[in-house]
């Protein structure tokens, strides 16, 4: 066990069972949504913001705290979940979710959520914004920390690399990206569509320092996050290996949950599967 203790890691894997309801609740009742890739990164964002993240929901834009940026953008059903579960909105909000007049929508905006720090949605581009972010805080000489989310698909596009390329040369060691490599883009396998491998060397070969863990054991989340933001003169990147609709036995690794909606009967059988899971 490490040294975050038993009944913390319990109540980080509760938190992340909770998250990953509120993914199906929200999408079920939406009738669409992106629920596999929400909920293959539903522990890596519980721990961040129940755990990670210095951060305050009564004031959303304290100038001291951690900034997160949700570049895998749709992906964001796991997102809303713990910042309302956070207190940054109430929970009902949820209810609301990719409906009219909503201010949940399919993508996250700043300009509507509380707690939002950049609205994403155009994949490649959440890096390169944290980069931003993260020289701002060296140059005012700030003690804040900036985490990055990125799809594995997403490394396709050349603006991650360019962002990447520029964290290095700037030695931004605050800055910490997290892949969330669950192996499924929309069109089907990563290494079918634009192998990435092999994706730890190549974010080495660009100066990064690297962690390869397992995304849903929240041991491994809390230990590789801590070594990341550990205060290094160089960016830190972490490549969660994930399962794509994980939670879900009849989403697991199957792209067709990508995108798509869940009939009354899905849902529920989707909630009692995670019922199930300890936490």
């Amino acid at each position: 066990m490490s040294e975050q203790g038993e009944g913390s890691i319990r109540i980080l894997q509760e938190k992340a069972k909770i998250t990953r309801k509120h993914i199906i609740q929200m999408i079920g009742k939406a009738g669409s949504g992106h629920v596999g890739p929400a909920l293959s990164c539903a522990d890596i964002i519980s721990a961040l913001y129940f755990n990670v993240l210095r951060l305050d929901p009564k004031d959303p834009q304290w100038e001291d705290r951690d900034r997160f940026i949700l570049s895998k953008a749709h992906g964001c059903a796991a997102q809303y979940a713990v910042l309302a579960e956070r207190g940054f909105f109430p929970v009902e909000v949820l209810d609301t979710f990719c409906q009219l007049d909503s201010i949940l929508g399919g993508h996250p905006d700043m300009l509507k959520v509380p707690g939002i720090e950049a609205s994403t949605g155009s994949l490649g581009h959440g890096l390169s914004i944290g980069v931003g972010m993260a020289i701002a805080g060296k140059v005012d000489r700030k003690g804040y920390r900036v985490f990055v989310l990125l799809g594995d698909g997403e490394n396709d596009e050349g603006a991650v690399w360019e962002g990447a390329m520029a964290a290095s040369h700037y030695g931004l060691g605050n800055l910490i990206a997290i892949i969330d490599r669950n192996r499924l883009q929309v069109d089907g396998w990563t290494e079918e569509v634009m192998n990435p491998e092999p994706l730890a060397d190549k974010w080495r070969s660009f100066g990064w320092f690297v962690q390869e863990i397992n995304g849903h054991d929240m041991n491994e989340i809390l230990r590789a996050l801590d070594v990341a933001a550990s205060g290094r003169e160089r960016p830190a990147a972490i490549i969660a290996n994930t399962v794509k609709g994980k939670g879900v036995s009849f989403m697991e690794n199957k792209v067709d949950w990508h995108y798509r909606g869940l009939s009354a009967r899905e849902t529920t059988q989707a909630l009692s599967e995670l019922e199930l899971v300890e936490g």
